[in-house]
């Protein structure tokens, strides 16, 4: 008996948001094409494969033009609809754009080939979404409005069922409920669910993390009440901070009425090839691969723990994690209980960062952090900090009308900007999301780069991982200086560093390694920059006050400032921060330039 009365439909997100939330975004096109034309047989509702943070990561750590990933994967996948995770007003990047940019964006998604645009705002600021729901639908795209689900003292179910009525007002075609830290319950899915289905005349798609563990729970009763989609990761790339296997929702459903009709041979397939292409990226593995229910209180999406490990990492600080979780939700609440979701999930992580590691709360605020209590992100859910808004809003009023209203149309400044080094009205956009970052990509593309998570093919099998590096693969001495004991050499292997102890050459032998053990630990976080100090010819310094790399310079040597000036401009964890001059003098002397890495306490300018 055929008892396929209502399919569930599956959307597939192992092109997005699986490795976005497991692998800190680094699977590049060439892992992706030996597998598309599977994807593309299995029936999916469609497969997530672009937005979120895969445009940043294309052109800043790839160097791959996000562009073509697109056109490349259309041409294996012509019959799957391509959906794309798009951030509003702040199309795939972290600021307000004009609205003639997310225009140009969304019809060139549109023309290069996405179908389904799932829209959003990261403080569920509806005005935020109309331009780019408008842009789609006229393109031709289908479109997910989005309500952003969080749980504070200003959030509940009444909220979001007139947020729904909004979205669908607003021309929608489906409702999406985006649980990006998975902290939806079971008890709370199913009424949310089955009061949406008996009000709302659209299909509602959900996207929820297993990383609270409850996903599967949350998937059933999501069923049971009648959601029309659900976001799955194919099981190799599933579970963890990513979302629940595609394999176990097709077998849970098979038979019933709600059965996805999907094969689970194929699936299996599928899943044994990304098993092989998870190990490439192993470096770039989140230590949150099972269940964490603290993220009930910290409610971290599955992307931004990935990526705030990683930038701990680079800072030498991974042992403050747990206090950067701590801090966490005291931040949100100190700005409203914002939803934690890109761009504001990243806002207030690396602010939550920046307050452990300086050691002081607020003693360094970046650049979107003042913005967004300034309400040019839109309008927090609730009341802010009244320390906070003192600290900000000395000079400048805080807004309320829609914030793409008070800019100015910026694609004539931006093509005059970037000049021929754009090649195409795709490269001028890749430049308005983010210019430092698509200027250095114009220079690299199509340049071999120093290889750091090798694709699948790199060892000339397509799907095969490439083979470990061994400790026979470390370098040896140069012939001249030939150590008369031992040398050690620190390798990699699958990503974890191991120190190699080497002896000399034995007559007719290779040098036979003498111990491997693990390298040390990460030494502990860098202190607070020290007070300035006067160095031997009068002149004071400016350091650093936490690592990053110069993002633009705000002074110039021989101009008078005073103190509190901004004379530099820093980008750390994707964030700007401005560094003030703590006395007043002249600019003796620059000591960095734009582009370069600096570490806590380093010197930038000297001032007399």
């Amino acid at each position: 008996m055929n008892t396929n009365t209502n399919p569930l439909k599956i959307t597939e997100v192992v092109l997005r948001d699986a490795h976005q939330s497991l692998l800190a975004t680094r699977m590049k096109t060439a892992d992706m094409l030996p597998i598309a034309e599977k994807l593309d047989s299995v029936g999916f509702f469609s497969l997530e494969m672009w937005g979120g943070a895969t445009f940043d990561s294309c052109i800043r750590f790839l160097n791959e033009d996000p562009w073509e990933r697109v056109r490349a994967l259309k041409k294996k996948m012509p019959k799957t609809p391509f959906q794309m995770l798009l951030r509003g007003q702040n199309c795939v990047g972290y600021r307000h754009y004009a609205d003639d940019i997310v225009e140009r964006f969304v019809q060139k998604s549109a023309d290069v080939g996405i179908d389904i645009f799932r829209i959003f705002d990261a403080l569920n600021d509806l005005r935020n979404i109309e331009v780019a729901v408008k842009t789609a639908k006229k393109a031709g795209g289908t479109v997910e409005g989005c309500i952003s689900y969080t749980v504070s003292p200003v959030h509940n179910i009444p909220l979001y069922k007139d947020m729904a009525k909004r979205i669908v007002d607003m021309g929608c075609d489906i409702l999406c409920i985006k649980d990006m830290a998975g902290l939806l319950t079971p008890q709370v899915m199913g009424p949310l669910i089955s009061e949406l289905k008996r009000e709302i005349p659209l299909p509602i798609h959900l996207h929820t993390h297993a990383t609270t563990g409850l996903a599967g729970m949350n998937m059933q009763a999501a069923i049971n009440a009648g959601v029309d989609m659900v976001d799955t990761a194919i099981s190799s790339l599933s579970m963890g901070t990513s979302h629940y296997a595609t394999e176990c929702i097709v077998a849970a459903t098979q038979g019933t009425p709600r059965d996805s009709g999907l094969d689970l041979e194929v699936l299996e397939e599928i899943s044994d090839y990304f098993k092989e292409v998870r190990k490439h990226y192993t470096q770039f593995e989140s230590n949150f691969v099972g269940v964490d229910i603290k993220i009930l209180q910290s409610q971290i999406p599955g992307g931004m723990i990935s990526n705030m490990e990683n930038q701990l990492r680079e800072q030498n600080a991974l042992d403050k994690l747990d206090e950067v979780l701590k801090e966490v939700p005291r931040v949100r609440k100190d700005l409203g209980y914002p939803p934690l979701v890109t761009p504001t999930s990243q806002i207030v992580g690396s602010q939550a960062t920046l307050n452990v590691l300086t050691g002081e709360r607020y003693k360094i605020i970046t650049k979107e952090t003042r913005e967004c209590v300034l309400g040019k992100y839109g309008k927090l859910p609730g009341e802010l900090a009244t320390e906070l808004i003192q600290k900000v809003a000395q000079e400048e009023k805080l807004i309320d009308c829609r914030p793409a209203d008070l800019l100015d149309p910026e694609w004539e400044k931006i093509s005059a900007e970037v000049g021929d080094k754009a090649k195409s009205d795709e490269d001028r956009l890749t430049y308005a999301m983010f210019p430092k970052v698509a200027l250095k990509f114009f220079e690299t593309r199509g340049k071999p780069l120093p290889e750091a998570a090798p694709a699948a093919s790199a060892n000339g099998k397509k799907g095969a991982p490439a083979a470990a590096p061994s400790a026979a693969s470390a370098p040896a001495p140069a012939a001249s200086a030939v150590p008369a004991g031992p040398a050690v050499y620190e390798v990699k292997v699958n990503g974890k560093p191991y120190t190699v102890e080497v002896g000399p050459a034995q007559a007719g032998g290779a040098p036979a390694p003498q111990s491997a053990a693990p390298a040390p630990a990460p030494a502990a976080a860098p202190a607070p920059a020290p007070a300035p100090a006067a160095s031997s010819n009068g002149t004071k310094a400016i350091t650093s006050p936490l690592p990053g790399s110069v993002f633009a310079m705000k002074c110039k040597v021989g101009d008078q400032v005073s103190e509190g000036d901004t004379v530099m401009v820093l980008e750390s964890m994707k964030m700007e921060t401005e560094v003030h001059s703590p006395y007043s003098g002249t600019i003796n002397s620059i000591l960095v330039q734009e582009g370069a890495n600096v570490q806590t306490g380093d010197e930038l300018i000297l001032i007399s």
